[in-house]
């Protein structure tokens, strides 16, 4: 696999609910994680005392993060309404030449911020609220 660039990985955002997803405007910055808690089951009996750890077990999370210029646009306003509204709208994550991430997340933090002599910014995060799925590329 070649060494791909930053700027293809990809939030998007489902606008209406219908699967119309767009990319949210002016991130510069994205990421998204996986994470699975362990079911510890070691007892007296396990081999030389190692922890052994239940399979398939625990819950499993995913969180997107993204930063970027505040632009004002149709994305920027369906992410303030799905926060307030606490919407739990489909996402999207493309991870280039990986696959295509999608589900349910709650958009979990919103921050706005900017200085004097620069651009408007802002992050957001977003938590998984549901099964995802996976489709290569």
């Amino acid at each position: 696999m070649a060494v791909q660039s930053g700027k293809d990985l990809l939030i998007k955002l489902d606008m209406d609910g219908d699967g119309s997803f767009e990319t949210i405007a002016g991130l510069r910055a994205t990421r998204i994680s996986f994470n699975a808690e362990t079911v510890d089951v070691t007892s007296l009996e396990s081999q030389g005392g190692w922890r052994e750890l239940l399979a398939g077990a625990g819950v499993k999370t995913s969180s997107i993060s993204g930063s970027g210029v505040f632009r004002d646009a149709g994305t920027d306003e369906r992410a303030r309404q799905i926060f307030f509204d606490g919407e739990i709208p489909r996402f999207q994550v493309i991870i280039p030449d990986f696959g295509v991430v999608e589900g349910p997340f709650q958009l979990s933090s919103i921050e706005y911020s900017g200085s004097h002599n620069g651009e408007a910014t802002y992050e957001m995060t977003m938590a998984s609220a549901g099964a995802l799925t996976f489709t290569a590329l």
